[in-house]
């Protein structure tokens, strides 16, 4: 009947159907929710984790339960972002149990800090853990994706980083810099790949109602940004993933090396 969607002809309208991809903190947030749409747009995942792999588990569970296959299109793999070594065997396990390079590297993984310290009285401690993991570790995945994610097309790196590189709130400092960093890496790396087909950018979500942004703030702080949203709410997980989506198919092939800010007009 015509408009039906049948069982065989789904595989043929999925965007991602046959590729791999790699989501560092997919097990949780904003990184959840992309490991989700990547899935229904029919991409086999790997979801990384740092610590929590009852949760990461649960979710590869989740998906291979609903997945029309005899073998599993998820796995749960651990691997510290800011280690090399763990983030390189992060990549030999995705190509030991999909038989492939890697077509994607969406890098969801990061850490706030919660006090909202002025720069004044951010410790070194602090601010050294939100660099080895926000910018190291984006530095470790991009240059190993940069290096094994498939040639000729379908190549994607997706950063995630934050609206707030652009709006620069008190409290932030050692997060935003951080990030602000990984921008500038990702805009180069996309020029440096030419040739590859890869193409690399960011997705810098504003605020977005996840267990991340609502640590450590009081209900008057998160009524401020979202007075301060024109659309008059927080972001949900779901308007980040559609975006991250859309650039890893091949619809988003001719954006290249951009910042795209997702936050409702928070940060203009």
């Amino acid at each position: 009947m015509a408009g039906e969607t049948t069982k065989e002809n789904l595989s043929n309208i999925l965007p991602l159907e046959g590729r791999v991809a790699i989501v560092t903190g997919g097990s949780r947030g904003i990184g959840r929710a992309i490991t989700l749409h990547l899935r229904s747009l029919g991409a086999k995942l790997v979801i990384n984790y740092a610590s929590n792999s009852h949760q990461a588990g649960l979710l590869a569970s989740e998906i291979n339960s609903f997945a029309n296959s005899s073998c599993p299109v998820a796995v749960s793999i651990k691997a510290d972002v800011s280690d090399p070594d763990q983030v390189k065997s992060l990549f030999d396990r995705a190509e030991e149990e999909f038989g492939c390079q890697a077509h994607i590297l969406v890098n969801c993984a990061g850490v706030l800090d919660s006090k909202y310290p002025t720069l004044a009285n951010t410790t070194v401690e602090d601010y050294d853990m939100t660099f080895n993991v926000n910018t190291k570790g984006a530095f470790l995945c991009c240059r190993e994706a940069a290096n094994r994610l498939t040639r000729g097309g379908g190549g994607r790196i997706v950063m995630i980083t934050t609206s707030l590189v652009g709006n620069l709130l008190p409290g932030y400092a050692a997060y935003a810099a951080s990030k602000a960093a990984v921008e500038t890496m990702t805009k180069i790396v996309a020029k440096e790949l030419k040739g590859s087909g890869i193409t690399a950018n960011c997705v810098a979500p504003g605020p977005v109602a996840t267990e991340l942004f609502f640590a450590g703030k009081t209900e008057e702080m998160v009524k401020r940004l979202v007075d301060a949203c024109p659309l008059g709410r927080l972001g949900k997980p779901d308007d980040i993933s559609q975006i991250v989506g859309f650039l890893a198919g091949d619809s988003g092939e001719w954006i290249n090396g951009q910042i795209i800010r997702v936050n409702g007009g928070f940060v203009v």
